[in-house]
């Protein structure tokens, strides 16, 4: 014990309490409990005859068995600082046990063969339910959540805030912009899949992402957008195609996916098609210069390359809108 011990030397008390199972503010030594070299670890708090037992000595019990590197690595995070009293470890609180639930039945002595009893939150066969779990991450957290959480998509899932986030790593994967996709691809296979097109943004890159378009704790709009609509999210970073123009395209001002993939494509600048065909689901080739030639179908058999190459965009190149006095046609 005195090796785990010294490894707790200087660690006071854990924060933020249960909601369904707060504790008294300060931890109590209770008569006969064994002192410690450590700093005060948390002591059992006084509890109401049959409620869920806290154990004696906090974090010391827990790291007695569990003292590998990756649930240590808490201590490099802040869920264990000790000088911030809303942390988990912070003075007067509950340590792991904050989180986790009350452990003194899972860390009591069990007889040979018979199964340990199972911590109530975030641990291998934890019995709290996905609310009662992300009610313990919302005590603190509430405020970060905003509103959207409840009845969101995630939330109707099942998921957890564990399902996510690590809260025991110094880095949380889902907070670093080029780890945070691969979190997202472990449900979100299609977008993954799609991600890996020959057009893309720069997600695979490291230079964007979910959460720049997408806000993961949800929100009042389609696809949990980080805007009111899609096209603000878009005009969030191409704020050259956001107008208001003189002359406007109708699609490109109603829904940039009428004609853009946004999470990938095989057509250059992320297009469902490409043109003239993707232009002709709403224009009509009648009367228009738009069907396919070649230069034996042309007058003086040298026809201009701009011509053959049968792309709308080739004259109407200010497709999303123009300016232009005379830009009625999106030509200039």
């Amino acid at each position: 014990m005195t090796r785990h011990r010294k490894r707790l030397a200087g660690v006071l008390v854990l924060a933020a309490a249960l909601a369904p199972l707060a504790a008294p503010p300060g931890y109590a030594q209770q008569a006969g409990a064994a002192p410690t070299d450590a700093a005060p670890a948390a002591a059992a708090p006084q509890q109401e005859p049959g409620a869920a037992q806290y154990s004696r000595k906090g974090a010391d019990t827990c790291i007695a068995c569990h003292d590998e590197p990756k649930i240590l690595a808490i201590f490099k995070t802040r869920h264990g600082a000790r000088t911030d009293p809303k942390a988990p470890f912070g003075h007067d609180n509950l340590q792991c046990e904050a989180c986790h639930g009350p452990g003194a039945e899972h860390s009591g002595r069990v007889r040979s063969g018979q199964d340990r009893p199972a911590i109530p939150f975030f641990g291998k066969g934890s019995t709290g339910t996905a609310a009662a779990q992300n009610g313990a991450c919302l005590g603190c957290h509430r405020g970060d959540m905003k509103h959207g959480w409840t009845g969101s998509a995630h939330e109707r899932q099942g998921l957890t805030c564990a399902s996510c986030h690590a809260s025991h790593q110094s880095r949380d994967a889902v907070l670093v912009k080029a780890a945070q996709p691969e979190v997202c691809y472990s449900c979100h296979r299609a977008q993954q899949a799609e991600a890996r097109l020959p057009f893309t943004h720069p997600v695979e890159q490291g230079r964007m992402a979910c959460s720049d378009c997408h806000n993961a704790h949800g929100t009042t709009t389609d696809a949990n957008l980080v805007r009111t609509t899609l096209n603000a999210t878009c005009n969030g970073c191409h704020a050259e195609k956001r107008g208001p123009f003189l002359w406007e395209h109708a699609p490109a001002t109603e829904d940039c996916s009428l004609c853009h993939r946004p999470h990938g494509s095989t057509q250059p600048a992320m297009l469902t098609q490409r043109a003239p065909l993707l232009c002709q689901q709403c224009h009509s080739q009648a009367g228009h210069p738009a069907l396919p030639a070649t230069s034996a179908s042309l007058p003086g058999r040298t026809p201009s390359n701009y011509l053959l190459g049968g792309s709308c965009l080739n004259c109407h190149a200010q497709v999303h809108g123009s300016n232009h006095p005379s830009g009625r046609k999106l030509m200039r």
